[in-house]
């Protein structure tokens, strides 16, 4: 493979790979991959609707879930057949609403919101406890919730974007999901866990402990790559601080 080349500005760094399989160049944003970030769902997490409300114990699924493509509805809809009334709150109003899934105006499929939230989100008074209906699916069946989530969800708050040149080659950046990405200044998801220093907690850093996701975003090769990189650049020298750490 090829040397990485590294870009940085002053708040955060770049690495990039020539793919040497394919006409595809990948950036990874570092700063965060190599940051203390972690999911706090559970420990004072508190929402992205228009108010804090950990109590709720809503998280990030307020907004309910894009499905990707044909492949992510067709995992979905396999998923949800397994789904009972043990783990799921709403699946007897799904049946009631025509199903947990419908198509927007522009073709997205997409997962309903009821009382504030996804269908699929288990509320606190539910005797399998707030959550994720699919999340409970996987710890029931004893696997991996990536293997019974929406892409989407089991994916954030990484990002992946392929970006294809007139040439046919494709740029693919590996990033952070930011409050930008959910409609800018005028998004109504009004915190976001990767910009905000009670998330940035773990004992690991992200390319560590969401090597499962990373490797499905990117392959084994390449993250086998990236992490070997990264790990030499940890012990070499101090890393950027992700500049939410930075500014709190």
């Amino acid at each position: 493979m090829t040397k990485p080349l590294i870009a940085s500005n002053p708040d955060r760094e770049w690495l990039s790979y020539e793919d040497p399989s394919e006409h595809r160049t990948w950036l990874f944003d570092i700063t965060f991959l190599m940051s203390n970030w972690t999911c706090i769902y559970g420990a004072g997490c508190p929402g992205v609707a228009s108010e804090p409300a950990p109590e709720a114990q809503l998280g990030c699924c307020t907004h309910g879930a894009y499905i990707s493509d044909d492949s992510d509805l067709a995992h979905v809809r396999s998923q949800v057949e397994q789904l009972s009334s043990r783990v799921w709150q709403y699946k007897g109003l799904a049946s009631e609403l025509g199903g947990p899934l419908w198509q927007d105006d522009e073709g997205w499929w997409r997962t309903r919101v009821v009382d504030g939230a996804c269908i699929f989100q288990n509320r606190p008074e539910h005797p399998a406890g707030a959550g994720c209906a699919f999340h409970y699916l996987a710890v029931e069946s004893d696997s991996s919730p990536m293997s019974t989530k929406p892409e989407i969800c089991w994916q954030a708050p990484i990002r992946r974007e392929d970006h294809e040149t007139v040439t046919g080659h494709i740029y693919t950046m590996v990033r952070e999901w930011e409050r930008r990405d959910w409609g800018g200044e005028e998004t109504d998801v009004w915190w976001w866990c990767t910009s905000d220093a009670q998330a940035h907690v773990a004992a690991e850093a992200v390319y560590q402990h969401m090597e499962e996701e990373l490797t499905a975003v990117c392959g084994t090769v390449i993250y086998g790559w990236l992490r070997s990189e990264l790990d030499k650049r940890r012990s070499e020298a101090v890393p950027l601080p992700h500049p939410t750490v930075r500014r709190a």
